[in-house]
């Protein structure tokens, strides 16, 4: 007997050091695999009715789902991309070539009239000659080349890691939606818990990862469209495209929507607009900035069934403690301990704890303070079957 208590012991060590192995393995793509199974858990519906449709192809479902997804992704982002490539380069090239050719005078001449003369005061105080000046002005354009290229390489470091991470989650979304089902009956067959309870659990992680998900989509949707009322109202150029980055940095909490207003507003206080800069920033501070603390947590409650300071309490916290994807950790924890502790009252409960309900045995009278009798479908009373019969 002491031989197999030794080797259940060893054998649950084996699968605690298994465990180690595997989240070591996992985890430089930790993030994507869990915004695949929240995808997954998102487009569970669609893939079904999709594959009900396609006469079972469940894979060609995947796939057209998978090709949607980056489709969506790509679009967007190639077309503010090129936007911002091209808008950067006109202007790089024109300061390059306006202060070889004019030097300093034609490059603050090209300036906004608002701030032509306070730039031409601070040049005049600098302890340089007009012709050293622009010579100093020449060399640092030139050796700003190097450091130039020296962002550009970062930038596109950070942009194939965002690349790999994307593509991961990809592969992963599209083996999840395929095999998801054969997954889910697996985690159930190996779980210790109890029949159901482990579908239960998981159920709630994809309402809750759902109701985030969308939350989050349409409050950055909410508050581009916020921006773009104001960048209309104020008449700054090209609206559509600060409203279309407004949507993308809403998605990222480090950085968020109004970081684009403020800069806006910079735009319009530079080119001599300083009343329309100063709404716009009030602006993007009271209006595109607190709507994200009133809409997501509204939206994200109603499939939760959660509170709403449960919600925003939630997502702050989660935001704080796991960055970024905490967004969506935070309110699936919270909604794990609550599936938890419900699952374990209603299973594990004691007995007695459930006197409270009318419907169970033993529980309190009704409000009258009468006892239920039970009537046939005629009116007539039922006798009770621990009654004696008068008959």
């Amino acid at each position: 007997m002491a031989s197999d208590q030794v080797a259940r012991r060893v054998f649950v060590g084996l699968i605690l050091l298994s465990i180690f192995l595997l989240c070591l393995v996992i985890r430089p793509f930790a993030e994507a695999f869990f915004l695949a199974a929240v995808l997954a858990g998102t487009f569970h519906g669609l893939h079904t009715r999709l594959k009900r449709r396609l006469r079972g192809h469940g894979t060609v479902s995947a796939g057209l789902i998978v090709t949607g997804i980056l489709l969506a992704l790509l679009l967007p982002l190639g077309g503010l991309t090129a936007f911002v490539v091209a808008e950067v380069s006109e202007g790089a090239r024109f300061v390059t070539q306006t202060a070889q050719q004019e030097g300093m005078e034609g490059l603050v001449s090209k300036l906004p009239s608002g701030i032509q003369h306070p730039v031409s005061k601070l040049i005049e105080r600098l302890p340089l000659e007009q012709a050293e000046l622009d010579k100093k002005l020449q060399e640092q354009v030139t050796t700003q080349g190097g450091t130039a290229a020296k962002a550009v390489t970062g930038a596109v470091a950070a942009t194939g890691t965002l690349i790999l991470q994307t593509t991961m989650m990809l592969i992963a979304l599209f083996f999840f939606l395929t095999d998801g089902e054969r997954l889910v009956q697996w985690i159930e067959s190996v779980s210790p818990l109890r029949r159901g309870q482990t579908q239960e659990l998981l159920r709630e992680f994809r309402s809750t990862s759902v109701s985030v998900l969308v939350s989050t989509i349409a409050t950055a949707g909410v508050q581009a469209g916020a921006a773009l009322i104001g960048f209309l109202i104020v008449g700054v150029p090209a609206p559509l495209f600060f409203a279309g980055l407004t949507f993308f940095l809403a998605l990222i909490p480090a950085v968020g929507a109004a970081v684009v207003v403020l800069f806006a507003a910079g735009l319009m206080f530079l080119s001599g607009h300083p009343w329309a800069a100063l709404f716009l920033a009030i602006w993007g501070v009271v209006v595109v900035g607190l709507v994200d603390n009133v809409v997501k947590p509204l939206l994200a409650r109603k499939g939760m069934n959660q509170h709403g300071a449960i919600v925003f309490f939630a997502l702050l916290g989660g935001l704080a403690a796991f960055g970024a994807v905490g967004l969506l950790l935070g309110p699936l924890i919270v909604a794990f301990f609550l599936s938890v502790v419900r699952i374990y009252e209603r299973d594990y409960g004691r007995p007695n704890a459930r006197l409270g309900d009318p419907a169970t045995p033993g529980g309190p009278l009704p409000s009258g303070g009468q006892p239920v009798v039970l009537t046939t479908e005629s009116g007539a009373p039922i006798e009770d079957a621990d009654t004696p019969s008068n008959h």
